[in-house]
């Protein structure tokens, strides 16, 4: 007697079903990389909070908080490497079934595991930014920058927090040192967008124009809890194009879903491998 086969996994079947399908990523996407996420199961906020745009740009107390936070935090973050989720989406690509990635997540992560269409939706966490000339600098270069006027900080040690962050919640950062941007004196911002702030047009605009070209959206590892991005969802959904999610518990785009699969990323997308 022979053993008859497995059925495919529901998310093969859809996988297999669509030949250019729009690829959304979340944080869950990462949480197998060392980087932790944001949120429970429910939706809800696992801690306070991120840093506010507003309040960044205005008061040199928070830039001190995120900065020294970011210090400690940027040591593990910055040596992150793509799991087995990040590697099947690049798979996926380049079985040609991928027209284009759009990510939440800010790690690089896509694009160190070979994938090469990607969209940074919320900027990236390697690059530093004037807020006044707009120069650019590597992390990493900041990170030594900030080592040497703070040096006493680089013996702390805290738990990691989402996006490079740390916690430190009971620090005295009045001392810490920020340093300006060398070229303006301006205020140096990690190249990412903050709670408070928008998404640069020409990047919606970019991933819409890519979304109206799918046949299908396949969402991994978010809550969609952000608008920026269920605001795509949204826009399958109003295309008719079916929708497939891999999250660990609710999203806010539960009812918009054709498919819905509850696993870790990494397991759901096994097959790609």
């Amino acid at each position: 007697m022979t053993n008859a086969p497995l059925p495919n996994h529901p998310l093969q079947e859809f996988v297999a079903r669509h030949q250019r399908l729009f690829v959304l990523t979340g944080a869950g996407c990462s949480t197998n990389s060392g980087i932790p996420d944001y949120r429970d199961s429910n939706g809800n906020w696992k801690r306070t909070q991120p840093v506010n745009f507003q309040a960044f740009m205005s008061e040199e107390q928070t830039r001190r908080r995120y900065w020294a936070r970011s210090l400690i935090g940027w040591r593990r973050f910055g040596q992150a490497r793509p799991n087995d989720a990040h590697h099947a989406l690049a798979r996926l690509e380049a079985g040609g079934r991928c027209g284009m990635l759009l990510t939440q997540n800010v790690d690089r992560l896509h694009q160190s595991a070979g994938h090469r269409h990607v969209i940074d939706l919320h900027g990236r966490l390697d690059l530093v930014r004037c807020m006044g000339c707009d120069r650019k600098i590597p992390r990493d270069e900041f990170q030594h920058a900030l080592g040497r006027s703070n040096a006493e900080w680089l013996t702390l040690d805290a738990a990691d927090a989402p996006d490079g962050d740390a916690d430190l919640e009971h620090e005295d950062f009045s001392s810490f040192q920020v340093p300006a941007c060398e070229a303006c004196g301006g205020i140096l911002k990690p190249d990412v967008v903050f709670f408070g702030e928008n998404v640069p047009r020409d990047i919606v605009a970019t991933a819409q124009d890519h979304l109206a070209q799918a046949d299908a959206m396949l969402v991994v590892g978010s809550s969609l809890m952000v608008y920026s991005g269920f605001r795509f969802v949204q826009a399958a959904a109003q295309r008719k194009i079916p929708i497939a999610a891999v999250n660990l518990g609710r999203t806010r785009a539960d009812d918009l879903l054709t498919l819905k699969v509850e696993e870790r990323c990494e397991a759901a997308l096994a097959f790609l491998l």
